[in-house]
């Protein structure tokens, strides 16, 4: 009886916070959309409607709806002038305001309370840099902190109100193969047949040009934020698909789990993305040591080995440009110009920080820095890696908070799997596990894992990563 006391104060005091949370994020969003007065009013308010309708009647929906979002948000963007990304804000403020006032309860005991938990502490310092002396531009604030903490929390505080089942898990994968399957395909259009004029007029941008397009070759992005993000997600979807392909499914269930893993490998060749080579490799290392299999942990690093010293050591595949280009990622190693441009500004931002442990504010770097403080320091660095982002506005303090953050998530993670009974069940986590650790590596050398889809798909995926108990079958 006392224990059960426990417990509903402690739901009730983390319901008070996420409420909180998800009145900050409307007027956040509100603040944003009072930049946009000039949209179609009479064509959104009955879409809103409608849309409100549906998830107050389903609220586990306002997690697929921000899923889809995730995937089509920025690709929409470059055809509709108006603010696209603001839709995952929406969808997700308003899911949990319907999670936390819906009438029927689910049982407690699925997810966690400790990723919640996490994810507030997370967000309480993203907040407590509003204090930071060297603060960014509030409004630079208020657009940056929503990808870094604002998102994964309002993810994770919907699965921890809903607690979500099988059903949903299924859709999740099954809405996330698909929008992946259909960016290869659409990456494959752009490389074959063209770019259409909005995405010319997209790449024209110098920044854009510059960097999608080598040597006369094409960095393909398909729908995605930019080729680096695309060819990240491809190889995110690469490893989940070829985990499955391992499971006890039938041979048509693992062949086309197969078939998927293959497209989006071809998919994470293509973007050019020499870093996105991190996330299946180390995916596929995870997976290797996790399921315990040591014939097969032998084969693996066999394969792996192989493809190394084949890139390294061979010019097999020389004469095609995506070969070509993830040859040097192996080949030039720590001697690669770029890497080389990377570790230099690195050097400039630990000197400049050297008196900033609580670095230079959220939004004061990057995209969000040069909107709002252009001509500053952190402005005007390149910030390729996600860590190196967390470093400049979070400064030392915050980059080790976050670090032992991550490192708690995976732990918790590895917990759960190591917990679970049912083989089935137990091989999807051991993808989605596998898949996250990819990214987590992938983010050092881009910004992959505050970015659309991954930002989604990550707190979506931890929600079956981080039980307390085995999942509820509904």
């Amino acid at each position: 009886m006392h224990e059960a006391l426990h417990i509903r104060a402690r739901q009730g005091t983390l319901g008070s916070v996420l409420l909180l949370v998800s009145l900050v994020s409307i007027v956040a969003g509100a603040a944003i959309l009072l930049e946009f007065l000039g949209l179609a009013f009479s064509i959104v308010l009955p879409l809103a409607v409608l849309v409100v309708g549906l998830l107050v009647k389903y609220p586990t929906w306002s997690l697929y709806a921000a899923l889809f979002a995730g995937f089509l948000a920025t690709g929409m963007s470059r055809y509709i002038p108006a603010p696209t990304g603001l839709a995952v804000d929406g969808l997700l403020a308003l899911g949990l305001l319907i999670a936390l006032f819906q009438r029927e309860k689910p049982a407690p005991g699925g997810v966690s309370a400790w990723l919640p938990v996490a994810f507030v502490a997370w967000m309480g310092m993203t907040i407590l840099q509003l204090a930071n002396p060297a603060g960014a531009h509030p409004m630079a604030w208020v657009y940056a902190m929503r990808g870094v903490s604002l998102y994964p929390l309002l993810i994770v505080a919907i699965g921890y109100l809903l607690q979500p089942g099988e059903k949903f898990l299924k859709r999740f994968l099954t809405i996330w193969v698909a929008l992946s399957v259909l960016g290869t395909l659409w990456g494959f259009k752009q490389l074959i047949i063209g770019l259409d004029p909005f995405e010319q007029r997209w790449l024209a941008v110098p920044g854009n040009y510059s960097t999608h397009m080598l040597f006369g070759k094409l960095r393909v992005f398909s729908f995605y934020s930019d080729s680096g993000q695309f060819g990240a997600a491809q190889g995110h979807t690469a490893v989940l698909a070829g985990i499955m392909a391992l499971g006890r499914g039938s041979l048509r269930t693992r062949l086309f789990w197969a078939a998927v893993a293959l497209l989006s490998i071809l998919g994470l060749l293509i973007s050019g993305t020499r870093g996105a080579m991190a996330v299946p490799a180390i995916g596929g290392i995870t997976y290797l040591i996790l399921c315990r299999n040591w014939k097969l942990l032998f084969v693996g690093f066999v394969l792996m080995g192989t493809v190394y010293g084949g890139l390294k050591y061979t010019f097999i595949g020389q004469n095609i440009y995506e070969v070509r280009r993830m040859r040097t990622a192996v080949v030039e190693g720590s001697d690669n110009a770029s890497f080389q441009v990377r570790k230099r500004n690195q050097a400039r931002l630990a000197a400049y920080l050297t008196d900033k442990p609580f670095g230079g504010g959220v939004g004061s770097a990057g995209y969000w820095g040069q909107r709002f403080t252009p001509g500053t320091f952190l402005a005007d660095l390149a910030l390729d890696s996600w860590y190196v982002k967390i470093w400049a506005e979070y400064g030392i303090v915050g980059l080790t908070f976050y670090g032992f953050m991550l490192a708690f998530l995976v732990v918790l993670s590895i917990r759960s799997i190591q917990a679970e009974s049912d083989p089935d069940r137990y091989q999807i986590m051991l993808a989605l596990l596998s898949g996250f650790t990819g990214i987590l590596m992938a983010s050092y050398g881009n910004q992959v894992l505050g970015q659309m889809p991954t930002g989604v798909i990550i707190p979506i995926s931890l929600l079956y990563l981080i039980r307390s108990r085995s999942t509820p079958q509904s």
